[in-house]
């Protein structure tokens, strides 16, 4: 699943070709809204929070999630698309771009008053404006018997982190991830790693990882081998994604 900062910069990317310009084409391809036409609607605004995404007019917010496989694209008008046009669930275009989501894992037009709904839910926003690393250690220390590679990926407590960067906080912290919430030293510097990276991340993209993806690979830390591991979330009630870590710098808890 696409972390925060993936989010993060689709948005920005849709701001260039949307926002203050007047849709001319609105195309949603999910049965729901499949009649719902929104030509001469002014785009006010396109943001982001933690891994959801909205696109703002005057009367409503269309809300969409990248789920595992979406992605959105921006064209010039006439541009042959990069990816398989049946894939394409939403279609948004100006008079000078077009922006299509493919694959989005959801799709939902809100009442701009109802746009809160999306997210309240939620834990503050790592690249939000308004990010309070104080609510996300209070959130995270509520189960404090929590592996904290778990903790870390549930985005009722922070969002936008996902398996990429819960991997590369513990990694450098030198936590093991199945480390209890209750049992890790500084929560708070932990979490601002967490910012940290994130906004590294957005900054000077590419991406860069010290931990994620390198399995059977030398720790650059000690040369040991890193290890990857699934996990089993008995709060998701669901087997979790995998976790790279090293067991020499991140050893066993107790």
């Amino acid at each position: 699943m696409p972390e925060g900062d993936t989010v993060f910069l689709a948005a920005a990317r849709l701001r260039r070709a949307l926002d203050g310009k007047t849709l001319t084409r609105s195309d949603f391809r999910v049965p729901r809204y499949a009649t719902l036409d929104l030509r001469g609607q002014p785009v006010e605004s396109v943001g982001s929070y933690g891994k959801h995404l909205f696109v703002r007019t005057p009367a409503v917010s269309i809300h969409t999630h990248l789920k595992m496989e979406g992605v959105w694209r921006t064209y010039q008008p006439g541009q042959k698309w990069t990816r398989p046009g049946f894939t394409a669930r939403l279609i948004l275009a100006t008079a000078d771009a077009e922006a299509v989501g493919f694959s989005l894992g959801l799709v939902e037009v809100l009442r701009r008053a109802d746009e809160h709904t999306a997210t309240d839910h939620l834990g503050p926003d790592l690249l939000g404006p308004n990010w309070d690393p104080d609510e996300a250690v209070r959130r995270l220390r509520e189960q404090p018997d929590r592996p904290i590679g778990l903790a870390l990926l549930d985005q009722r407590n922070l969002a936008g982190i996902g398996n990429i960067y819960r991997s590369e906080v513990c990694y450098l912290h030198r936590v093991h991830p199945e480390t209890p919430v209750g049992a890790v030293g500084d929560l708070r510097t932990m979490v601002d790693t967490a910012h940290r990276i994130l906004t590294e991340a957005v900054e000077r993209p590419p991406r860069r990882t010290l931990a994620y993806g390198r399995a059977d690979q030398p720790c650059r830390r000690c040369g040991n081998r890193m290890v990857v591991r699934m996990a089993t979330d008995e709060v998701a009630e669901r087997a979790d994604r995998s976790i790279y870590f090293c067991p020499r710098c991140q050893p066993v808890p107790g």
